[in-house]
């Protein structure tokens, strides 16, 4: 196949598919014919929760992700410190932090 006939043969299907455009055009307007029906209430439910769900995981992702990463280096800075040990030592209270911040390496 040439390349000329490559595109030709794309174009043509692109228009078969606008041609069918009460198909194409049902699709997104699903949520709106079926929001009237009370019978498929619990279905624009699903919908709404669904885009919610899709919507709100990169926020989560990189939230948790900068809060693993947050909580790695404020370790890291207190092992520095000399207040934990950097393995495994548990954690520092409040109170030993604010009392030798003097002597913490600054960031």
């Amino acid at each position: 196949m040439s390349g000329r006939f490559k595109i030709w043969l794309l174009a043509a299907v692109f228009a078969v598919v606008m041609c069918q455009h009460s198909v194409v055009l049902a699709c997104p307007t699903c949520k709106a014919a079926l929001g009237n029906d009370p019978a498929s209430s619990s279905m624009v439910q699903g919908y709404f929760w669904s885009i919610l769900f899709m919507m709100s995981m990169p926020f989560l992702i990189f939230g948790g992700l900068s809060a693993y990463f947050y909580f790695l280096v404020r370790r890291a800075r207190i092992a520095q410190a000399g207040l934990v040990s950097p393995v495994g030592g548990g954690r520092a209270t409040e109170h030993l932090v604010s009392a030798t911040k003097s002597e913490a390496v600054p960031a």
